[in-house]
């Protein structure tokens, strides 16, 4: 059973760090965050019944970061209206081929019926969506990405789009490999991590941010990176 790391806990929410490959939603009998989360509230808490449990926000499967549930309907509702009207700020650190040109950036995405990928769109095309985010420079190499949009695959496609493809994500051309090994493509992680999440509690109205830290093998990578560099 896959160890779930707890960032934050109340009785509204539920902020955890989820680990890669892991789904964040899956069918009934398929490893998923929800399932492992509910269970852990299950046990903790005695409940004899279910758990209600609502998810918000989603993570790709070969992405790891800080996630949020919550744990009652007035809480999700308020907690969706957020995310909704876009005041909360989500950033990712990614580790990519090449070093893409840092600041603001615009691109039209479109995804591709019953395949789970996004292309480049016209404006004008059926389905195109505007997808815009900030990009910086860490002084660590990686990006820092904080979107404004939530499309599929967004900070994915956007970096590819510019001849920097996430480090292990073949899906949009990625040469590199990245993580441990995995048995089958469906196990594979690629570097894109949710480092931090920031919303207003629904409750207290107090604003909150949490923050997740990388997985062990981002730093054993990024060792292998600079000791190929000659740092």
């Amino acid at each position: 059973m896959t160890a779930l790391e707890v960032l934050f806990e109340d009785h509204h929410l539920l902020v955890m760090n989820k680990p890669a490959p892991l789904l964040t939603q899956a069918p009934e009998g398929v490893p998923s965050l929800e399932a492992l989360a509910k269970a852990y509230l299950k046990e903790k808490y005695a409940k004899p019944a279910g758990v209600y449990l609502a998810v918000p926000h989603r993570l790709d499967r070969p992405v790891s970061g800080v996630i949020c549930l919550v744990r009652n309907t007035k809480a999700a509702q308020r907690i969706q209206a957020q995310f909704e009207g876009r005041s909360v700020v989500k950033t990712y650190w990614a580790g990519v081929e090449g070093t893409p040109r840092p600041g603001e950036w615009e691109d039209w995405i479109r995804k591709v019926p019953e395949q789970p990928r996004a292309v480049p769109a016209e404006p004008h095309e059926l389905g195109a969506k505007r997808a815009t985010l900030t990009c910086r420079l860490l002084e660590n190499g990686l990006l820092e990405l904080t979107p404004q949009t939530g499309r599929m695959h967004q900070l994915r496609v956007q970096c590819a789009w510019r001849g920097s493809p996430v480090r292990g994500d073949v899906l949009y051309g990625s040469t590199l490999s990245f993580g441990p090994p995995a048995e089958s493509p469906r196990e594979a992680v690629i570097a894109l991590h949710a480092r931090s999440l920031e919303l207003t509690h629904p409750f207290t109205g107090h604003r909150l941010k949490f923050e997740a830290p990388l997985p062990d093998y981002w730093q054993n990578h990024q060792s292998k990176e600079s000791h190929a560099a000659g740092v």
